[in-house]
């Protein structure tokens, strides 16, 4: 279950922006601006108008597997990828 942006705890959004830094922004944009550092890496921010945050939500349990051809996996916990939905709409 995803929460919506009002009822997120700022320390929770700042745990997802955490976990999206330590594990994504190596390629990834994860902020509201800039260019990612990988070319086949999209922002985040445009991951949240190319897919419902359901489905980003379900890829974060089950493990990303797809995506630009050298990604690593990642599987996040419940409580991650709650805070990693809040940080997102937040985008």
């Amino acid at each position: 279950m995803t929460l919506p942006v009002a009822a997120a705890d700022p320390s929770q959004i700042d745990a997802g922006r955490h976990a999206l830094d330590t594990r994504c922004s190596r390629c990834h944009a994860i902020g509201p601006e800039g260019q990612s550092p990988h070319a086949q890496a999209p922002p985040f921010r445009d991951l949240m108008k190319r897919y419902p945050p359901e489905n980003l939500a379900e890829a974060l349990a089950e493990g990303i597997v797809s995506g630009h051809p050298d990604m690593p996996e990642y599987v996040l916990s419940p409580e991650e990828i709650e805070a990693v939905m809040a940080y997102l709409h937040t985008l």
